[in-house]
């Protein structure tokens, strides 16, 4: 078991969170001159380490998971969600989520897809929320951070909230208030033609770049943020506001995220630095999966494809969960960390 646990912190500390990074950048900045101690010096270790750690992260997953994704094409996936029915239907949505797109944008375009073919608007909506809150690439980046415990418990429960979600979207009929256009638009089953290795691997590489341009300028805001909260912004403050004292921490934290726009890779440098200040787990989450669920920008995009009640009731689904959610991770966080 000694041996085990060795093998797994190195794999967390060396390979995930990539501490040998942290301090190369470290010794690179103090042999040029530069006090790392200090908040000017610290903030500039603390972005170059994240910047550099979460591209390499990025880079890596999103072509793992391209690949994966080239064997569930939008037709293939309307067939194999299909085959199932009730809850069950929900829970399949919810996983075929978790290989698909990393942001709310990208996700409605599929919802959209999927609601057209004639699947049930409950499923697709399960699918819409397990997408962009929980993925493979969320669970390791996660890990190299929280730990193994708290990645796969965020996950199942993001799974939780999406089937749950789903269901009673579904159990309320909601199906008459999706846009008459999205309805009627029907679907053209098209079988896609079969891809080589060397497809689906260019595939992956051409998925890699074009996401990776896409999500840059959000990981520099997000690790810029966080190097200023990291740095720059006394602990004091943020326990005040996202401690343990303040028991509205996970709804403000929730409230807060609803109208940015991000992915799990902005967000990632943001919940370090909160993390670091003494901010609780459940509060952190909280907010990471708001950003990730409830942006502005998808919301509108969502508004095009929806009518405002089955908006409105998607948004407080999520939100109601969202906070459940930080609430419970807050509870628990003495035995997980």
């Amino acid at each position: 078991m000694q041996i085990l646990k060795a093998i797994w912190d190195f794999f967390q500390n060396q390979i995930l969170a990539m501490k040998w990074l942290d301090k190369l950048i470290g010794n690179a900045l103090s042999t040029l001159g530069m006090d790392t101690s200090a908040r000017l010096g610290g903030s500039i270790e603390f972005f170059l380490y994240d910047v550099i750690k979460i591209t390499i992260l990025l880079c890596f997953l999103i072509f793992l998971i391209s690949y994966i994704q080239s064997y569930f094409p939008p037709e293939r996936s309307k067939r194999i969600l299909g085959r199932f029915h009730g809850i069950w239907a929900n829970c399949v949505s919810a996983l075929l989520g978790t290989v698909t797109p990393f942001c709310s944008c990208s996700s409605i375009p599929l919802f959209i897809g999927f609601t057209s073919a004639g699947l049930p608007v409950g499923v697709t909506f399960s699918f819409l929320i397990s997408s962009p809150m929980v993925d493979i690439g969320s669970l390791l980046l996660l890990m190299s951070i929280f730990g193994i415990k708290v990645a796969i418990i965020y996950v199942i429960v993001g799974l939780i909230i999406a089937v749950i979600g789903g269901t009673i979207i579904e159990k309320l009929h909601m199906q008459k208030y999706v846009e008459s256009f999205i309805l009627s638009a029907g679907s053209v089953d098209i079988e896609s033609p079969d891809l080589t290795k060397t497809d689906r691997l260019n595939y992956a590489k051409e998925q890699m770049q074009a996401t990776f341009k896409k999500v840059l300028p959000y990981i520099l805001i997000g690790v810029g943020i966080g190097a200023v909260i990291h740095n720059w912004i006394p602990e004091e403050w943020v326990a005040l506001v996202l401690g343990t004292n303040n028991p509205f921490g996970v709804v403000l934290a929730t409230l807060l995220g609803v109208p940015m726009y991000a992915d799990i890779f902005g967000t990632i440098p943001i919940a370090e630095a909160l993390l670091y200040k003494g901010a609780q787990l459940g509060t952190i989450l909280s907010f990471m999966m708001a950003v990730t669920t409830l942006s502005l920008p998808s919301m509108i995009m969502l508004r095009k494809a929806v009518k405002p009640k089955l908006l409105a009731l998607f948004i407080a689904i999520c939100t109601i969960g969202i906070i459940i959610v930080g609430y419970f991770f807050n509870a628990i966080q003495g035995f997980l960390v």
